[in-house]
């Protein structure tokens, strides 16, 4: 007997597999620590931030690769397991634009109006927390890689980063674990949020292998299923 299986079937299976595996890595580990019971009562919805878009690439790889359809790709696949899971969510941008008002004659003020409506996005969303994608770059040492999670100073937001971090480690930075930091007061969304908010660079496009793994649909659903699981083990493990 032969069985076929479409191609969108097929995608759908593996990502289920590897958020599953990503997931169990988390849990195995026994890291993981009450981040949300300050919201147990009431549902959290995550906002989805695909960082950057349209005429606004972000950083660039040496060949000419941006960040910003990347950061889509990535978050796109981190909403769909969220999803799955049972978990309210809300993209910023679901397509490759910027999200800023009509009628704004320069780049700068496009991208001060970009930022501005994605604080408006997740503060007008009822118990929401901000889930960040982006593309780190770091053109003065090519060799620097791997995913690392920045958080911001809301209550929630540190323990949570821990979790996420944990779970890149044990899917994506075996080897090359990192820490997660405290991000800087001069990223204009992470600073204006009045809701915890989480930033995930998940690699260097200053180094060309990391680059070629980024732009893989493979590479980027294991970064999601890492993502996805580093958060639900948070929400697990505060509801029990």
């Amino acid at each position: 007997m032969v069985i076929l299986l479409r191609k969108r079937d097929l995608l759908f299976s593996g990502l289920l597999c590897c958020f599953f595996f990503g997931l169990a890595a988390v849990l195995w580990k026994g890291t993981a620590v009450p981040s949300f019971s300050v919201w147990n009562d009431s549902p959290v919805t995550v906002v989805i931030d695909p960082g950057h878009g349209g005429e606004d690439g972000g950083a660039v790889s040496p060949g000419g690769v941006p960040e910003s359809q990347i950061n889509l790709a990535v978050s796109l696949r981190v909403h769909d397991l969220l999803r799955f899971a049972g978990r309210r969510t809300r993209l910023t941008r679901s397509e490759d634009i910027t999200i800023c008002d009509e009628g704004l004659d320069t780049m700068r003020q496009r991208k001060s109006s970009d930022l501005k409506n994605r604080v408006r996005i997740v503060e007008e969303t009822g118990n929401a927390i901000l889930l960040s994608i982006h593309q780190n770059s770091l053109p003065s040492s090519p060799i620097t890689h791997g995913a690392q999670v920045f958080w911001n100073r809301q209550e929630g937001a540190e323990s949570l980063a821990e979790q996420v971090q944990d779970a890149l480690n044990a899917g994506i930075n075996s080897g090359n674990e990192k820490h997660p930091r405290q991000i800087p007061d001069s990223i204009y969304l992470m600073k204006n949020i009045t809701v915890p908010g989480v930033l995930v660079e998940c690699g260097f496009l200053s180094n060309g292998p990391e680059t070629e793994r980024l732009q893989d649909p493979d590479y980027q659903l294991r970064l999601a299923a890492a993502i996805a699981a580093g958060f639900l083990s948070a929400g697990t493990i505060s509801s029990t």
